[in-house]
């Protein structure tokens, strides 16, 4: 079995380092699970002390930006606090919409209930605004984009819940854990059931682009991180089936 790899290489320099992490990793040190693989650590056997301006869900895949220096990380840091910064990820859900976009103002509280997720709450909660646009629908599943405002816990799982849609594969907010296979999409299909493995099994949500300004230049710079190959095959797949694209709209 092959091992995939926990990170490529988008970008590098003296200043900062942008990776596009696997699906599983942490990007940091965690309270409530100390022993999990983390992103950091694994990098900085290649680059040297790295240090966090932002966070991703362990389970999502796609991009994250780590800071070289302390210069750096506080230019990172106050650049995400004021949201300076543009990020945009993809989704791919249970169902569909009936909407095209929709616009999400909902304050979160994370470690909320005894699972340690995120409940909306407006009364001890924080701010999190989320802008989700309609991608296009693939059968029982659609692809949908979402552009994050704030960077709250769980934040496009949780307002996505809250409108009645689940990215596939969610372990902590969906009750449909079923993973998805190209024996259920397409027609006249003729493998072996018992020998298929799933297009995807983990959480449908990838962190595509994320738009900084450089701490040392203050050029505006835009990262792209490619599908990982579950999620590429997936998409490959549904692009032949439906003629939808998120990579080529």
């Amino acid at each position: 079995m092959k091992t995939i790899p926990d990170y490529t290489v988008i970008y590098s320099d003296n200043d900062i380092v942008v990776l596009n992490k696997r699906s599983g990793l942490l990007i940091a040190a965690d309270r409530y699970d100390t022993e999990a693989p983390r992103l950091d650590l694994a990098a900085e056997q290649e680059f040297g002390k790295l240090y966090a301006v932002h966070r991703i869900d362990k389970d999502t895949s796609g991009i994250i930006i780590y800071a070289r220096n302390m210069e750096s990380h506080r230019s990172l840091s106050m650049q995400f606090e004021n949201r300076e910064t543009e990020k945009t990820y993809h989704c791919l859900v249970n169902g569909r919409p009936l909407w095209q976009t929709l616009h999400v103002d909902l304050s979160l509280q994370p470690d909320g209930d005894v699972r340690h997720r995120t409940v909306v709450n407006s009364r001890f909660g924080k701010q999190a605004v989320t802008d989700f646009r309609l991608i296009g629908v693939c059968g029982p599943y659609s692809w949908i984009e979402a552009c994050p405002k704030t960077g709250r816990t769980h934040q496009i799982r949780v307002h996505l819940a809250e409108n009645g849609l689940c990215i596939v594969c969610d372990p902590l907010y969906s009750g449909n854990q079923k993973p998805v296979r190209l024996s259920d999409i397409k027609r006249n299909w003729h493998g072996d059931a018992l020998e298929e493995n799933p297009l995807l099994n983990r959480l449908g949500l990838h962190a595509y682009k994320l738009v900084i300004s450089h701490p040392e230049t203050g050029e505006r710079m835009t990262f792209t991180a490619p599908y990982p190959k579950d999620l590429e095959a997936t998409r490959s797949q549904f692009a032949k089936l439906y003629g939808v694209d998120p990579l080529q709209e």
